[in-house]
Parts: structure tokens; sequence; C-alpha cells
């Protein structure tokens, strides 16, 4: 019998910390229920109480905001299992009945180094690649990264392919990554930071049947945690224009799957004429969401007080991996590392008795934060609908990460089997999109009176002209 170690709050107390912590008002909580037990994967953690509360945060602020724009209350429902399969969703997704590609490169993942610690590389992108074969002066084939890193002791390592351009980790455990540098102060920052940047007047709300119809979001951002925030504030209404560029590399499954409900366009940000069309669209934007390295669009103009300047009343939201403050703050980072580095691998190791580390059975670092980046967004906007201001919202994987740690362990969790295709039936639609036919996880946040679904298809990346559609 599995069972959850302490502290051991049940879900519906987690995320009442979560609503309360962000400003949320505690008798709106009563609209929520929440159905399902833990665990529903093999894991020692407890990711499924994670899913269910971080998609219950951002279903429970479309809610409010409803209820802010019209009157009108609703309730909030979601279950446990359903969540699960949608912070998993790029794993169910079929496009023409066709199941996903390999997710790695060939040359990702675990290795040894010469001091007989491990360290992960995360080589999807090609200029991630060509960094870490740099750094080891080999050619980009397991065997001889292998052997180059037996050369090499894994902390230095570690931080010469970060100073190249790669993003690698060193596995931590625990208490090495909590007496480190970045960790102590990592722990001071808020699951969500939610902070005034400038003063504005309070923006209306349009006319719309949706809690976010008639918003406008402009999504910077790739991989995993940033589009699924994007997603989830279309699937409540919001008119979501995800901006990328033709030369930039991408993970073409996660585009389609993330790619649901939204505008698609291509800004070439290094241009004068892309940053003109930027400032263009940001002007008549309601939430600008951004995932790019720190400090990136800062450089360009674009950052949160620049925003606030040229849209007063913006809600700005920022994605990192390893926060806004510490000697981290910068580094670059996806879900895979943060794991890595911050004792999750370790410990997932540990427990199911494997010698090296071992993954959560989600990437939910990624998922929880983007519904926390959209939960943050929301709430940000209906305090600016009340008390004026342009807002800054800031979220981390790393951030996220020391959440999900301190929610407590499962006893005996890889006990659990894992989810069969049986299991995942029910929490799937058939969608048409610009690929084909996509098999794909419905919205597990189920308001009442005002339901989740894609109003958009899925898209190529730059298939629509970057400028807004008219409201209402």
């Amino acid at each position: 019998m599995t069972a959850v170690q302490s502290p051991g709050k049940t879900p519906s107390e987690i995320l009442s910390d979560v609503w309360t912590s962000a400003g949320g008002d505690a008798a709106a909580l009563d609209a929520v229920t929440l159905t399902g037990e833990e665990p529903q994967l093999p894991s020692s953690f407890r990711v499924a109480a994670a899913a269910q509360t971080s998609v219950a945060a951002a279903g429970l602020a479309a809610a409010e905001i409803w209820k802010l724009r019209t009157g009108e209350s609703q309730g909030v429902a979601v279950d446990m299992r359903h969540a699960v399969v949608e912070c998993r969703s790029e794993r169910y997704l079929r496009v023409d009945g066709e199941p996903p590609p390999p997710a790695w490169d060939a040359i990702a993942g675990i290795y040894k180094t010469g001091d007989q610690r491990f360290v992960r590389l995360h080589t999807n992108f090609p200029h991630h690649r060509a960094a870490v074969c740099k750094v080891l002066d080999c050619k980009g084939e397991r065997g001889d990264v292998q052997a180059a890193l037996m050369q090499w002791d894994a902390e230095a390592f570690e931080t010469a392919a970060y100073v190249a351009g790669g993003v690698v980790a060193m596995m931590r455990s625990y208490d090495e990554w909590s007496a480190s540098p970045h960790a102590k102060p990592l722990a001071a920052l808020p699951l969500i930071a939610i902070e005034k940047i400038g003063e504005a007047a309070p923006k209306p709300w349009p006319k719309g049947d949706r809690p976010l119809a008639g918003i406008r979001v402009l999504d910077l951002s790739r991989v995993i945690a940033g589009p699924v925030a994007g997603r989830t504030l279309a699937a409540h209404g919001a008119d979501v224009m995800l901006v990328s560029g033709p030369e930039l590399p991408d993970i073409p499954w996660l585009s389609i799957d993330n790619g649901r409900v939204k505008l698609s366009s291509f800004v070439e940000l290094k241009s004068e004429q892309g940053q003109s069309t930027l400032r263009d669209l940001l002007t008549h934007a309601d939430i600008f969401s951004q995932g790019y390295r720190p400090r990136a669009l800062a450089a360009l103009g674009f950052a949160p007080e620049d925003a606030a300047k040229l849209n007063p009343g913006i809600v700005y939201v920022t994605l990192s991996a390893y926060g806004h403050a510490g000697p981290w703050a910068d580094r670059r980072g996806f879900d895979s590392l943060v794991q890595t580095t911050t004792g999750f691998n370790h410990a997932e190791g540990q427990a199911a008795g494997v010698d090296g580390p071992k993954e959560l059975p989600a990437q939910m670092l990624d998922h929880a934060t983007g519904y926390f980046m959209a939960f943050g967004a929301m709430m940000a906007k209906a305090r600016q609908s009340r008390e004026g201001g342009s807002w800054h919202v800031r979220v981390s994987l790393a951030q996220t990460g020391r959440w999900l740690w301190n929610l407590g362990r499962v006893t005996d969790g890889f006990k659990t089997e894992d989810l069969k295709d049986e299991c995942v039936k029910p929490f799937v639609e058939e969608l048409a999109s610009g690929f084909g036919p996509l098999r794909s996880v419905k919205p597990s946040a189920v308001l009442s009176k005002t339901p989740a679904f894609w109003a958009r298809p899925s898209m190529p990346l730059g298939s629509h002209l970057p400028q807004w559609p008219a409201r209402g």
C-alpha cells in the first residue's frame, strides 16, 4: 500500500496554499472539486498532486476572471488522472494516427565522467549539440562523447559547457544542491512572484462570452513550459500569438501539441523591422509571456520596464530555469537538466534502486510551471483590472521543483504501474489541424459555465501575419 510521507498535505490544501499566496480570495476555493487519488504514476514524488493542483489553480483563476467580468460564479472540477495525462500531453499526441518520433537527439542523455559522477546533456538544438562537441573536442557520437567525458571532472565540464553556450547538468543530491550558493537565494523567492512595475489606469474588459475573450497574449517561448502557459490562456478564450523566427530551432512535435489555439507568426527580432513589428504587437497586447534566456530580450529593448513604458497596464510574464536571484540566475536550462541539478534524478534513482539518475515520469517541472505562468498572468490581469498598474510575473523551473519537493514523498511509489492506453482514452479528442488529424488531450480543468476548448487549429510555425485580429 502506497502512502504519502510528511508533510502530506491534501491536494485541496496544496491548492489553497498556491491560491492564497498569489492573492486569491480563500472563499473562491469552495467552487473547486478535486477528484482522484495518489499515486497515478511510478515515482517517489507527488507528481499527480502537482499536476492536479497546478491545473486547478489556472482553472480557478479563469473562473474568477469570469466572475469579475460578469458577476457569475461557476464550478471548477479537475480529475487527478486527467491532469496527469494532460501533463504528459506530448506523449499522447498522434498526427494522422502516427505516434511521436524519438524525443531526444542521439547524444543527449546521461554519461559518466572521470571522477565517477554523472552528467546529463541536452542536445536537441543544434547549437547546444555543437557547444558540447566543441568543449569535448570530439565527434557527435555517443562513444566518442563518453570517452571524452572520462577526461573531465563533472563540475568542471558543466561549467565549461555553459560558458561555451551548451546546456548540461551534473547530477547532485538534494543535500548538495541545498548547500550550493544558488539554492540559498532561490529558497527566499516565492513560488510565483507578482510585482507592480509601473503606474497605469485599470483597463476595461473587452466584450466576450469566455473568461479571456478579447485578451491578447504575445507568446515568445519554445519547448514546453512557456508554450503550455500560452495554450492554457488560449483555451479560456485569449487570442494568443506565438512569435518565433524562421531561423530558430524548435522541436516540431511540441510545437504541434502546444500550438493548439494559437496564431503563429515569424518575426526576425534581430532586425530593426522585426523589432518595430514586435513593438507594435506589444503596444496592443494585454499579456507578454516570454521564456528567452535571461536578459536576451532586454538587450533588444523588451525588458519588463520597457514594455510597461510602451504599453502601460501590460502584464509581463518571465520564465527562467533557475530563478531571478543567485549566481545561476542567467543560466539556460530545461526541465530534465533542472531535475538533474536539484536532486530529483538522484532521489528517484535511489528510490527505484537504480545506479545513477532516474527521471520523473513526466516533465512535471515544465508542465506545472506552464500552468503557474498562466495562473500568475491571470491573477495579475485581474489585479490590473481592479487596481491599475503594470505587472511583472516571474516563475522558474527550479522554484517549481522546490515546491514539488516540499509536497513530500510517496512510500513505495514505484509499485505503481504506469498508465495504460485504456486509462488515457477518456481524455483525448480528435481535432483537425494544419498537420492533418490530431488525437490530443482535452483540457483537464472543467469549468461548469465557460468550458475550456481549442477554438483554433494547430498550424505550422509562421502561418499567420504578425497582426492582431479585431476584438469582439
